[in-house]
């Protein structure tokens, strides 16, 4: 049944777990579990019993957070890949994901080759009643789309919410004027990151900027900044194997000539090719503005896109760097 664009049937974190300690009380033990269910974090990994509750999946965490932001109470949604401080490049699923995936009523995955571990954990637990959501679908883009970071595409995850709130509906028909009025509220939330991109685009449209990869290219372009750095450099970083001599040369010379004015690092990808770069960067005083691929602590997915969006205009206006790496 593929009457939703993108959202496929299929045979196929923040990981802050909140502990509920045991009250002896039965009235008090009742009230504890229904506050439990109406609040569960995005990040919670244990299982929520109520049959009111919907059970979703997103392969990365920023899709597990729009999943919540739609779905409020009547949803608990985990993350798979949620930890910053690991490549998204080497994750591995665990026995736990399998079981979420297992369990799971909706899954939200970005597609395009880039959580392709998904593919894999749906099919080794059939479910006919999942309703699969892959946003390269939504996007109406190729399995082979060469930049998969579609998050930091803007209207991407507008379009994945809108689906979302569909088969939200879908699962729970009850409740659809409740998941609309999310969806909206959304939508609005994400005005903010707009006006960051165009202020950006105003200020410093055709800047040229240097990247390790691909993964805030999308950003990078719609707020009119040039991304000097090699595709073949890029996509070499992003898949995990060396660049050729000739495109590491050419992206260390971007830096040492100042040929750019910001160098964007990805924080999760770091070998000796990128911290070569970052060193290189330092030394030529070239503002170094770190992002992620997965949602990192403290933020929603509209803060993050904004604070990131805000931290390349704040490089290029004041000449500083704005980098989390310990």
């Amino acid at each position: 049944m593929n009457h939703n664009v993108g959202r496929e049937r299929t045979d196929r974190s923040d990981t802050h777990g909140q502990r509920i300690r045991t009250i002896g009380l039965v009235g008090m033990s009742l009230l504890l579990s229904v506050m439990s269910a109406a609040f569960t974090t995005l990040g919670q990994r244990q299982s929520v019993k109520s049959s009111t509750v919907i059970q979703a999946v997103g392969a990365e965490n920023e899709y597990s957070n729009v999943i919540g932001q739609i779905g409020g109470h009547y949803v608990h949604a985990v993350g798979i890949m949620s930890n910053p401080d690991t490549d998204p490049h080497t994750f591995e699923a665990s026995p736990v994901d399998a079981e979420m995936i297992g369990s799971a009523e909706l899954v939200v995955q970005n597609g395009a080759g880039y959580d392709s571990f998904m593919n894999r954990l749906e099919q080794a637990s059939p479910n006919r009643k999942r309703l699969v959501i892959t946003t390269a679908a939504v996007l109406g883009l190729p399995a082979n789309t060469k930049n998969p970071h579609l998050f930091y595409k803007p209207g991407a995850m507008e379009a994945v919410a809108s689906v979302v709130a569909k088969d939200l509906s879908r699962l729970q028909p009850a409740h659809t004027s409740f998941f609309h009025a999310r969806l909206q509220a959304f939508d609005r939330s994400l005005v903010p990151w707009s006006q960051a991109m165009a202020k950006l685009k105003k200020a410093y449209h055709g800047t040229p900027v240097a990247v390790t990869e691909p993964v805030a290219d999308y950003m990078l372009n719609a707020s009119g900044l040039r991304v000097l750095t090699p595709w073949p450099f890029q996509a070499a970083i992003m898949n995990s194997i060396d660049p050729s001599p000739q495109d590491a040369e050419i992206e260390k010379n971007l830096l040492l000539d100042h040929k750019v004015r910001v160098f964007v690092y990805n924080q999760q990808a770091i070998d000796s090719t990128t911290q070569t770069l970052l060193g290189v960067a330092k030394k030529a005083h070239i503002p170094i503005v770190g992002v992620y691929e997965t949602m990192p602590p403290g933020h929603n997915y509209q803060t993050w896109m904004l604070d990131e969006t805000l931290d390349v205009y704040k490089a290029l206006r004041f000449h500083r760097s704005y980098l989390t790496l310990k």
